[in-house]
């Protein structure tokens, strides 16, 4: 199987300081792999690299085998990947309908069109209640942001992001201010993902990486200290060291 994601010898400095260190990374069709590190280890360097929000000082990345180094950020989220973020970017005076609706107009290209209309457009209302219905947010599709819970928030984030089909998934911290009576509801959407969605999550909490990942890349300094198992990440004197340090340890990792 072709992998769908590559980063190949990614480097980035400021100042002299090195960021992001010679970083290879490839992901393929079903890939469920979580990135791990101390604070400073570069990891948003990294996703604003391989989204196209920075330019490398050296290397590449690809999507299905094309290479996208100096292809936009616009132009990679039409090629397939697509970023959550950390803090919610939504806009609060508009519905979780909205939303959704300006994501698959965007994706069809056909924002140049009356947004007002969408309402009036079945094709793409079906789909907008299809997903707000998979992710638990239908009651809510003609509230405006402001007016709902943080969680269902973080949960329409996920939403938008699948309206434009992504090929592969950057989530960054996607639980991250979530009050815990609502993480259930974040991790059922992360497990009901589409099987064949390659998906890299940032993510600090360690109970959920282990839930989630099949595949564990630690990033320490700007490189990667390791790329593999979840079962074998808690063995690594490397990684004990530079991060996981007592929860290593722990009788529940165990």
């Amino acid at each position: 199987m072709s992998a769908v994601f590559e980063v190949a010898n990614l480097k980035k400095s400021f100042g002299g300081l090195a960021v992001t260190s010679d970083v290879s990374i490839s992901m393929h069709p079903g890939d469920r792999v979580a990135l791990i590190g101390p604070n400073g280890a570069g990891k948003t360097t990294f996703v604003n690299l391989v989204t196209g929000n920075l330019a490398p000082d050296s290397g590449d990345v690809r999507l299905g085998g094309e290479t996208v180094t100096r292809v936009d950020a616009a132009g990679r989220v039409k090629r397939g990947l697509v970023r959550s973020f950390q803090v919610t970017r939504l806009f609060h005076d508009m519905t979780p309908a909205e939303h959704v609706a300006l994501a698959i107009l965007q994706r069809d290209g056909r924002t140049g069109r009356m947004f007002g209309n969408f309402l009036s457009m079945p094709g793409v209302m079906d789909e907008v209640t299809g997903m707000l219905h998979t992710l638990g947010l239908e009651r809510l599709m003609h509230r405006k942001v402001n007016e709902i819970a943080y969680g269902q928030q973080r949960l329409l984030e996920i939403a938008v992001a699948m309206a434009l089909k992504p090929k592969v998934l950057l989530l960054d911290e996607p639980a991250a201010g979530v009050p815990q009576s609502d993480t259930g509801r974040i991790e059922q959407a992360l497990a009901d993902l589409p099987a064949d969605l390659a998906v890299l999550m940032i993510e600090h909490d360690m109970d959920l990486v282990f839930r989630f990942a099949k595949r564990v890349i630690v990033l320490a300094a700007g490189a990667i200290i390791f790329d593999g198992s979840p079962a074998d990440v808690t063995k690594d004197a490397r990684v004990r060291e530079a991060y996981l340090g007592s929860y290593a340890n722990a009788s529940h990792v165990a």
